[in-house]
């Protein structure tokens, strides 16, 4: 069962949208930038590390391309049973999944930047990870520091994050040493994400998602604040605005996806962090990281025979995506009109064979090989990049 989980804020790199720039999926960076009316493509091509590194541009550039993979996984057909992010990456995982829509998804994700940076303006404050030492002592430490510092994030066994008022984190962070930790690195951020420190960013937020509409989703969000599997749209605004300010429960998340069925936890995005606590916590799971278009092949290569197509309703429970299956998408938004002379199931396809036209635009396949089957039926409404007709190569 494949499981999509999406990472925070941390895992930019300048540049890192460089490699997507001629792939089709880049075209959603235009759409980011309309939605907030930011040069979304300048953070991912341009920004210098300094640039990157503040709250505002970070969470939007970590966002927007781990929607661009995303949509360049869903090209090939596969879609997870389950998904989940880690804090930012919570907002991907609700796009991911349909309970918010893109655009909303983008704004929404720019005001918690600029939320959280000037709340970190306001009271400045840091985090540091404490490995070797489980999450319990470090709650200790933090209460022994008798200081404004807090857990924030549980990651993995012996890996957990605490922040809070930088004298606080220092002290704690002395304290956790002399209980057993191994380490203690101060990360080069000024806000004490995930604490009592971000209220005055929840209060914002609070207001930009009652601005939002969040709909019901079959595929679940395991969510940071209660590692819990949710479906209902109802739970999502209290989940998010919460999640500012509470701890990120992501070994408990990952015990949750775990138990949901996960074989394959693949991290949707830029960096690799979550697939390394994934390896941490999850015994007999295969994890991978997918940033790049080289990485979603490698992907495919990973999960044959036993990839799921992408839900529609043509498609059956239990079909697979085998590595000489592939899908031909819609190439715009619109009504679907099959062309007449398609061939018949198992008939063959040439490179450049017509299926029919979206609104006008002509479906050709890029692929030869023999028709397994047509995923849209004359009349239906699709999106850009929604399968069309499946097809065994050759």
């Amino acid at each position: 069962m494949l499981v999509f989980t999406f990472p925070g804020q941390g895992s930019q790199r300048p540049g890192m949208g460089a490699p997507w720039v001629d792939h089709p999926s880049w075209e959603l960076v235009a759409d980011a930038s309309d939605a907030v009316d930011r040069d979304v493509a300048g953070l991912l091509l341009d920004a210098d590390q300094d640039e990157l590194t503040q709250t505002r541009n970070a969470q939007l550039a970590c966002f927007t391309l781990s929607m661009v993979v995303l949509d360049a996984i869903e090209r090939t057909g596969l879609a997870p049973v389950a998904t989940a992010g880690h804090s930012l990456g919570e907002y991907s995982a609700l796009v991911a999944v349909g309970a918010l829509a893109f655009d909303e998804g983008v704004r929404l994700v720019a005001e918690r930047g600029e939320a959280m940076q000037m709340a970190a303006e306001d009271q400045p404050g840091t985090m540091a990870a404490v490995l070797g030492l489980e999450v319990e002592q470090c709650w200790v430490a933090c209460r022994r520091a008798d200081a404004d510092v807090w857990v924030a994030n549980d990651n993995a066994p012996g890996q957990v994050v605490i922040a809070g008022d930088p004298d606080g984190v220092t002290r704690a962070g002395e304290i956790a040493r002399e209980l057993g930790a191994k380490k203690v690195m101060r990360f080069p951020v000024g806000g004490a994400f995930h604490t009592p420190l971000m209220a005055s960013a929840r209060t914002r937020l609070r207001k930009a998602i009652a601005n939002c509409r969040f709909t019901d989703c079959e595929v679940p969000v395991v969510a940071n604040v209660d590692a819990t599997a949710h479906r209902d749209a109802e739970d999502w605004p209290a989940l998010l605005s919460a999640q500012l300010s509470s701890p990120v429960l992501w070994r408990q998340t990952l015990s949750e996806l775990g138990a949901l069925g996960a074989t394959h936890v693949v991290e949707v995005g830029p960096g690799g962090v979550l697939t390394g606590m994934a390896k941490r916590g999850l015994a007999g799971v295969t994890t991978l990281p997918v940033g790049t278009p080289d990485d979603v092949d490698r992907l495919l290569e990973a999960m044959a025979p036993t990839a799921h197509i992408s839900s529609h309703p043509l498609l059956n429970d239990g079909e697979h995506l085998f590595v000489r299956e592939r899908l031909v998408v819609a190439p715009a938004a619109g009504v679907f009109t099959p062309d007449p002379d398609v061939p018949a199931e198992g008939g063959q396809l040439q490179v450049g064979g017509l299926l029919g036209t979206v609104n006008g635009t002509e479906v050709r396949s890029p692929f030869s090989g023999a028709l397994q089957g047509m995923l849209a039926v004359g009349g239906e409404r699709v999106v850009d990049g929604q399968p069309i007709a499946w097809l065994l190569a050759g």
